[in-house]
């Protein structure tokens, strides 16, 4: 392994671990409602996602593990092996981010859904701009059949 190659694991390894943190931020600033902060993390994230992504990481790794050398090939694919089960875990905590934007998403869906229901049960109380208590909508709509 050249020391290009090494620079290279390095460098992959860095960017998964840094991918991991972005994650991490993410995830807080979405338990925090810091939309600023999660739309500044979504630029760093699609950086380091488009070179984990790219096609010479994908050629470097099938040379890497196709090595003639055994021990050269043992000592890649053990650093390989590191990077994946980094990517793994951000893997998984993309999924977490994910399933918590879903579970707000659905929670955000559901009082629209009760404060613009035309059901005359609903007793959710609608306030206008000047912070006055709207009269409830089904109501009117009794009086006026």
């Amino acid at each position: 392994m050249t020391d290009a190659d090494s620079e290279y694991l390095a460098q992959t390894r860095h960017k998964a671990q840094v991918l991991k943190q972005v994650l991490e931020k993410e995830f807080q600033a979405l338990k925090d409602q810091d939309l600023t902060h999660f739309d500044e993390l979504q630029e760093q994230k699609l950086e380091i996602l488009s070179f984990l992504a790219s096609e010479d990481l994908l050629e470097r790794v099938k040379i890497y593990t196709q090595d003639s050398n055994k021990k050269t090939a043992m000592a890649n694919l053990s650093a390989w092996e590191d990077i994946m089960l980094l990517i793994a875990d951000c893997k998984d905590m993309h999924s977490r981010n994910e399933m918590f934007i879903s579970r707000k998403l659905e929670t955000i869906r559901g009082a629209l859904q009760t404060i613009q229901s035309p059901d005359p049960m609903n007793t959710v109380e609608v306030y206008d701009r000047l912070g006055k208590i709207r009269p409830n909508r089904s109501r009117q709509t009794m009086g006026d059949a």
